[in-house]
């Protein structure tokens, strides 16, 4: 047999095999999981596996509990989902057989977690018992237990848990008014810094993209708490004391959320408790620069990948409404309703478009950015919680 012939033989059975025709096996095609993604099934602890390029849901997995308040971070190589449920159950879904690999009843009430900058830790944060646990990435295995106890025999609800470089984490007490960061350098023996007194009652946190800030919103008092976590002795200082000083507070009917999302270039934008509000800071002196008037009581705002846009969604009674800040001019430049009880934006890796949960009308929406067109719907049971592979390349998320 001549040459050639040998080696078209040969790339022949070398395409079959790939293709998984040899062994007669219906193995799923080789793909990357750039642009893959979830969506929290709130109603039926369903994860739905997401396709960002294709626009589509790629398939689901059932089983994952109660998912009335979930989170998820994603392994560093994007395979791997790791679901934090409300009834404390800790699952990880292979994003691509589109499986639960692991699962463990690690609380009886949790509201999150974050995995570690080397993706060799991930860590739950627990209403009931109070406190973080922390895991092996891979097996699941429980390797630390750090209850959040302030008193003897109280423990406080942990929120505001974030990822640190260096296998360290960073949360907040809101029963104990305390910031604890946590050094899981020994997963086994982890040391965790404790600053008390930092203002009642922080409800949510954030780092900012660089890893030098933490930021926790207080929910007891007009104010924010942060701590330099370059400083060799970290210490809180407090932020934007008495921004409601005047107003008579208004009633809050959702806690707004916090994170690094917030961060466009060298400003953040905050929703202001109880107003309707977004409160911008900047991040260099960390000084108030202007207050963006808004439609309602702002919940999630999050800031285009470019930083050119920041999105704003609400509580009740405007809970359908989506507003758009253009952040060169600081005004509302678009106002969306997207559907019904919209709970979660999330942005395409690169900011071309957004999904938007909409939890009454079983949907997802995928929005063009600059259009504001509609590129597609997704039909999903009472969607929530939107969450790309993108998050797991970013501090924070």
């Amino acid at each position: 047999m001549k040459r050639r012939q040998l080696l078209a033989g040969a790339t022949t059975l070398s395409s079959m095999a790939a293709l998984g025709l040899l062994s007669g096996c219906a193995s799923p095609p080789l793909r990357g999981t750039g642009d893959l993604g979830v969506v929290i099934g709130r109603a039926n602890g369903t994860l739905y596996i997401v396709d960002t390029t294709a626009r589509r849901v790629l398939g689901e997995v059932p089983g994952l509990g109660d998912l009335s308040h979930a989170s998820v971070v994603f392994s560093r190589d994007g395979l791997f989902a790791y679901v934090f449920g409300r009834d404390g159950g800790l699952t990880r879904v292979n994003l691509l057989s589109l499986r639960i690999t692991h699962r463990v009843m690690q609380a009886g009430n949790s509201i999150g977690g974050s995995i570690s900058a080397d993706g060799t830790l991930v860590a739950a944060q627990n209403y009931t018992p109070g406190g973080v646990k922390v895991f092996d990435s891979t097996t699941l295995q429980m390797l630390a237990d750090i209850p959040a106890e302030f008193a003897p025999g109280k423990r406080s609800r942990v929120v505001g848990l974030v990822d640190l470089p260096g296998r360290r984490f960073a949360y907040s007490l809101f029963d104990a008014n305390a910031i604890w960061i946590t050094d899981c350098s020994d997963p086994r023996n982890p040391r965790t810094t404790r600053l008390e007194g930092i203002g009642r009652q922080p409800y949510d946190a954030l780092v900012t993209p660089d890893g030098r800030h933490y930021v926790a919103g207080l929910f007891g008092e007009d104010g924010l708490a942060m701590v330099d976590l370059w400083a060799e002795t970290p210490t809180v200082r407090r932020i934007l004391d008495g921004y409601g000083r005047g107003q008579a507070p208004l009633p809050v009917y959702k806690m707004p959320h916090l994170r690094g999302w917030g961060v466009a270039g060298r400003r953040a934008y905050l929703p202001a408790i109880g107003r309707h509000e977004v409160l911008v800071v900047d991040t260099e002196t960390w000084l108030e620069v202007g207050r963006i008037p808004v439609a309602g009581q702002p919940v999630f705002v999050m800031a285009r990948p470019d930083g050119r846009q920041v999105w704003v969604n609400f509580a009740v009674p405007d809970y359908h409404r989506v507003q758009v800040i253009d952040t060169q001019t600081q005004r509302i430049v678009q106002n969306l309703t997207p559907g019904k009880a919209v709970l979660h934006m999330e942005f395409a890796p690169r900011g071309e478009a957004v999904w938007i949960s909409s939890r009454d009308d079983n949907r997802v929406s995928v929005i063009d950015t600059q259009s504001f067109a509609t590129l597609a719907r997704l039909d999903v049971a009472a969607p929530s919680g939107v969450f790309f592979t993108s998050r797991a390349a970013r501090l924070g998320l």
